[in-house]
Parts: C-alpha cells; structure tokens; sequence
C-alpha cells in the first residue's frame, strides 16, 4: 500500500489563521508513540466510536468518500467494504503505517497531510466527509468546515464524532500510556462546546439533519456522554 506524503509540501500554505504547526508537529509524534498500541489497549472512546459509525452512521454504500483522521484504519477497513472511494488522510506517520498494513485496497487511497492545510482533493468530488476523534485537536474550526463544503458535492454529507465537551470539560482528554518509558502521554486537545460545532458548520453552508450524545452504557446514570455525533448536509 502506497501513502502520500503531503506534509512537507503544504505545511506552509495553511489557511487558518490560528494555525500552529508546533501543535501539529505535537500531535502527530504523539500519535506516532501511540500507533503500535493504539488498537491493544484499551480504549471506550475508541471502540464506542466505531459501534455509532456501523450502527448509526449515514448510508455510505457506493460514496466517494473522503476520511478525516483516520488513524490505525480501524474505520478505513469497513469504510472500503462499503464505499466505491476512499481518501483517507491522517498527520502521523505511525497511523497511516498501521492503517496501510491493515487496508490494501486499491480504491483506498492513503495521504499524510494536515487538516489546516488546503486538502488535496478537487472541488465537489465527494459524497462523503467523516471525521471521527479528530477535531479535538483542531484549534480553528471554521476552516475545517469550510473546507468540507468544498470538498462536498451540493447534497453530499458530513458525518462528525467527537469526544463530549461535558467529558472534555469534566478533564478527559486522548492520551495512552507508552509501554516502552511507562509515560501516560496526553495529545494536544481543544475544547468546542456543541454550539461551536453547529454554527461553524452552519456558516459554512450546512444544515444539521441529526444530533446524537452516546454513551456505551445507556443505563448508567450521572455519568455525561461520551461521544457527539453531527450529521449535516450541504445544502449551499
């Protein structure tokens, strides 16, 4: 499996004022520590995301779809047995070196690349955005957002999940414990209130279709959800 290396060549052409390539460079070596245990260890947040996605994700069945974040592929894989394309795009070496052992494919294409950077994908060429645990450690949401829509054909859909601002609030955060020093290693993180999502997207040019507040035990009371999840669809 082939992986494109655009973060060289664009980290100087960000589009986001707030951009700070020093958080970039944080986050992308401590995903790098992360990748060989990232898929042992263990991890709600994680395998709660993947659940909501196969279970209350939108149709994806025949997309052109264009992944945000996509770690150790561990959505990649599903994504391609169901997606006519799939354009995965992540900043840790280590991830996408895990992801491209897991995903040969050939209609998944794999791409090293910092989201505060224009994307490398062509005006309204996809069905699809999904972003899973990713805009946590995005400053800057508008660009994001409006890189979404550019990327959108008029129709098309973004599917977003997110670690829950009342957890963030509450002092959760991604972090894992590094098996080789014993370190616990936090990854550089923001906190966005709901509003903040909704409204970034909606001046973009997106209308919200679904909300959901997960938890991985339904039952448990007291305790705030674990994940958010924002389904929108570009109508501008």
């Amino acid at each position: 499996m082939r992986i494109r290396d655009d973060f060289s060549a664009t980290r100087h052409t960000t589009f986001s004022a707030e951009h700070d390539a020093s958080t970039t460079q944080r986050v992308a070596q401590a995903y790098d520590r992360w990748a060989k245990t990232y898929d042992s260890q263990d991890n709600h947040t994680r395998d709660l995301d993947a659940v909501i996605l196969r279970t209350h994700g939108p149709s994806i069945r025949g997309r052109a779809v264009l992944e945000l974040g996509c770690g150790t592929g561990k959505n990649t894989e599903w994504l391609a047995a169901n997606c006519r394309t799939v354009t995965a795009l992540d900043v840790s070496e280590g991830m996408l070196a895990a992801a491209g052992a897991r995903v040969s494919a050939a209609h998944v294409s794999f791409v090293r690349h910092d989201l505060l950077n224009p994307w490398p994908v062509t005006d309204g060429a996809m069905d699809l955005v999904v972003g899973n645990l990713v805009l946590e450690h995005i400053q800057d949401l508008a660009p994001m957002f409006r890189e979404c829509a550019r990327v959108l054909r008029r129709g098309g859909k973004m599917f977003l999940s997110e670690l829950h601002p009342a957890r963030q609030l509450r002092g959760a955060q991604a972090h894992f414990t590094d098996v080789s020093t014993g370190d616990v290693v936090y990854v550089p993180a923001f906190t966005h209130t709901i509003s903040e999502y909704v409204n970034s997207a909606i001046s973009a040019g997106f209308t919200l279709r679904h909300m959901g507040e997960w938890l991985e035990e339904p039952q448990l009371q007291q305790v705030p959800p674990r994940l958010l999840t924002l389904q929108f669809v570009r109508t501008t």
